[in-house]
């Protein structure tokens, strides 16, 4: 989702409580807090000597161990507030792709991609999802499309040294 969609997303449900699911029935605490808001540059060179660039939006949710039994969660409105606070100090790009970094006792601290969004009763849930790594030089390395399973990328690397590869 890109950052944009998600602060239009936003602001069509002010009135909901805002809830972020990072597995099949497993939410973000509703001790949750924004924490940190990260416009980001990648500037990028991948295996087969190919650059890139792109811009991502990073929104940090935090849970306060302080509010462990808090039940009721942040309003669309209150999280609106602080992305439009953090908005005006440094503007958004809005064609950058959007995450949320998030990690607990019982989840690795990861950056997720939203997957999707629905609405649920008095709820705005965003649909988190972890997207693993990939090699983006496919062609140029000669890697297959179809997925290699681990045990057998010991035995068959992708590059090898005399290729084009790193």
């Amino acid at each position: 989702m890109k950052t944009q969609e998600l602060l239009n997303v936003l602001n069509q449900h002010k009135n909901k409580s805002l809830l972020f699911e990072y597995a099949p029935n497993v939410f973000v605490g509703a001790n949750y807090h924004i924490t940190e808001i990260k416009h980001v540059t990648i500037d990028s060179v991948d295996c087969g000597a190919q650059t890139d660039a792109w811009k991502e939006t990073i929104i940090q949710l935090w849970e306060s161990p302080t509010e462990l039994g808090k039940t009721q969660y942040m309003s669309v409105l209150k999280a609106l507030g602080i992305l439009n606070k953090v908005g005006k100090m440094k503007a958004y790009e809005a064609n950058a792709e959007v995450k949320f970094e998030y990690g607990n006792a019982n989840f690795h601290t990861a950056q997720l991609y939203v997957n999707d969004f629905e609405i649920r009763n008095q709820d705005l849930i965003f649909k988190l999802a972890v997207e693993k790594t990939d090699c983006k030089a496919k062609d140029i390395c000669g890697v297959p499309e179809e997925r290699v399973m681990a045990d057998s990328i010991a035995k068959e690397p992708c590059c090898t040294p005399e290729g084009n590869c790193c």
